[in-house]
C-alpha cells in the first residue's frame, strides 16, 4: 500500500552542510521530520556537490518517514560561478556585473534543462539569458 503524503517542503542547502540551525532545523521540525536523520542523508548524499547550493524537495509522509528528490543548483548560482563574479549587480541597466558567452549560456541551459519549463536548448538559453540580465550580467 502506497504511502500518504503528509506534507512536500522545497529547501535550498549547501551541499554537504545541511545542520540543525535555523532556518533548516525549525522547517523540518514543523513538518515532524527527524532532523537528525536527515542531516546524515543529505549531508552524505551531497558530499560530491560541495560549494554548491542544492535544491531538494522533501516528501514527508504520515508515518513521519520522509523521501529526498535532489535539483540542480539554482541557475543564478550557475550565472555567478560561469562569470566569476561573487555577486549580481544592484542596478542591472546601469552598472554591469560581468558578463557571459553565448556557449557559457548553453552549458548552463544544457546543465539545467529538466529542471527548466522549456522544450528545447534555445528556449531554455533565452531563460537563462534572462536571469542573466536580471543579475547586471552581459551576454556577449
Amino acid at each position: 500500500m502506497a504511502k500518504k503524503v503528509f506534507k512536500i517542503l522545497k529547501l535550498q542547502v549547501p551541499a554537504g552542510k545541511a545542520a540543525p540551525a535555523p532556518p533548516l532545523g525549525p522547517a523540518l521540525g514543523q513538518a515532524g521530520v527527524n532532523i537528525g536523520q536527515f542531516t546524515t542523508q543529505f549531508n552524505s548524499e551531497t558530499q560530491s556537490r560541495m560549494g554548491e547550493i542544492v535544491p531538494v524537495i522533501i516528501t514527508v509522509y504520515d508515518d513521519k518517514s520522509f523521501s529526498l528528490e535532489y535539483k540542480k543548483a539554482p541557475a543564478s548560482f550557475m550565472i555567478l560561478k560561469a562569470a566569476g563574479i561573487q555577486k549580481g549587480s544592484g542596478t542591472n541597466k546601469t552598472k554591469k556585473a560581468g558578463s557571459l558567452t553565448k556557449d557559457q549560456v548553453r552549458q548552463i541551459a544544457t546543465d539545467k534543462m529538466e529542471d527548466l519549463n522549456a522544450n528545447d536548448i534555445e528556449a531554455a538559453m533565452k531563460i537563462i539569458e534572462g536571469s542573466a540580465r536580471s543579475m547586471g550580467v552581459e551576454i556577449k
